[in-house]
């Protein structure tokens, strides 16, 4: 068991995504010992997965490693681990490698990984994009059919190479198919000499009726038409009905294809077995308006992991702005308690607005009373991103990395990397 380095209250913090992250800097320097587990050593801006995946952007412009971004932080203790249960009796986190962190508070901020409604089998024909390791296949999934292509005497197999089938409409499967089909299409052709990646296929299948069913649906039907003449083609209401390796069948239709990505459901990670609570259908707590956990008021659930209803009986969405927000309310309650001072009202989740890029030259962005499409949504949109990235290089990098795509349509990322390398 992992000592406290004090007898001060101890705060446990599990997983360093938005949520968890922000929990732990605004607990940062306070007179509490501050414990954060994650599995992995970087903090991920997940919104920016899909331009590592299509080759636009380098890992090291979207993630940072947590020591580095909480180092100023003296009463912060960072480990890297993964944990596989709670015991809530005892008041300790559990360890795979059998260890536990005790705590006096608990904040689970797992977030939530790809959901194949049953069919987990289809996980090894259908990546999903969750992390950095998901981004870094994905994109080396694609270079490498492009370069497969480009030896393939046969038209037809050649062609099968270059279909790319994208499964889910929402902002990432929307974000993902357009960055695709804008390196097909425009900017690799040239690279190569027996194969033209202009007639790369890519196809966006979605089960429902439109695309980015969390978009008013007149912004929801430019998407759809920009995507178009970008060329990805896009199939509504076709749901899959199986995934192999060779393609998809969708409404009794087989697409053939090289590289199929999943990007149409998501689930909680397992918080609500650890405790031993009730969950919603994608496992998501349910907690209580302070996000605390119903009669364990020392446990709070934020992020994807937690399903928080709103007053208009619709559940806070699964954004970073919200996790987030969730994550300095937690650290405001917890602060309170300690001082025993009075308690933040109950956490209410602030819209700041929904975005979504469609390529690199357009996006639609919904203010509610306010909507923008076009260009000026895509620069509203990129500046709103770069204000999220952690450090001024980053922000720099990253300003000057769009700004190269947008005149030049040169991609810096299309490195392969093979185990020999």
């Amino acid at each position: 068991m992992l000592k406290p380095t004090s007898h001060q209250h101890r705060v446990v913090i599990v997983g360093a995504g938005f949520g968890g992250l922000e929990a732990a800097r605004h607990l940062g320097n306070q007179s509490v010992d501050v414990t954060l587990i994650d599995r992995s050593n970087h903090h991920v801006f997940q919104p920016l997965l899909y331009q590592v995946a299509g080759a636009a952007l380098d890992i090291s412009q979207i993630a940072w490693p947590i020591r580095r971004v909480l180092h100023r932080f003296k009463n912060i203790t960072t480990l890297m681990a993964e944990v596989n249960g709670v015991d809530v009796a005892g008041k300790a986190v559990l360890l795979t490698d059998g260890s536990r962190i005790p705590y006096d508070t608990l904040v689970l901020a797992t977030g939530a990984t790809h959901a194949y409604f049953g069919h987990d089998e289809w996980a090894r024909y259908a990546p999903g994009l969750k992390t950095l390791g998901d981004a870094l296949a994905i994109r080396q999934h694609l270079l490498t059919l492009f370069e497969q292509a480009e030896r393939e005497p046969d038209p037809a197999k050649r062609q099968l190479l270059q279909t790319i089938v994208v499964i889910g409409a929402g902002a990432t499967g929307v974000e993902l198919a357009c960055t695709i089909a804008e390196l097909a299409h425009e900017e690799i052709h040239g690279d190569f000499r027996h194969v033209d990646t202009r007639k790369a296929r890519v196809v966006l299948v979605e089960a429902a009726s439109r695309v980015l069913s969390g978009f008013p649906e007149p912004l929801a039907d430019y998407a759809q038409h920009t995507m178009e003449r970008l060329g990805v083609n896009v199939l509504l209401n076709h749901p899959v009905t199986e995934c192999r390796e060779d393609g998809v069948v969708c409404k009794d239709q087989f697409i053939g294809a090289g590289a199929v990505f999943w990007a149409a459901g998501v689930r909680a990670s397992p918080v609500a077995q650890w405790l031993g609570v009730l969950a919603d259908r994608a496992g998501r707590v349910k907690v209580e308006p302070d996000l605390s956990v119903t009669a364990q008021p020392e446990i709070f659930v934020i992020g994807d992991a937690a399903t928080v209803e709103q007053k208009n009986g619709k559940p806070v969405p699964g954004l970073a702005p919200a996790a987030k927000q969730e994550g300095r309310y937690v650290a405001d309650v917890i602060k309170a308690r300690l001082r025993n001072s009075a308690l933040p009202p109950p956490f209410r989740y602030r819209n700041y607005g929904n975005l979504s890029t469609i390529g690199k030259h357009t996006a639609v962005v919904d203010f509610g009373k306010v909507r923008l499409r076009g260009r000026p949504a895509w620069i509203l949109w990129a500046i709103a991103h770069i204000y999220f990235l952690i450090g001024v290089r980053n922000r720099l990098l990253v300003a000057l990395n769009w700004l190269w795509l947008y005149i030049k349509g040169d991609r810096a990322a299309r490195i392969i990397i093979s185990r020999k390398s």
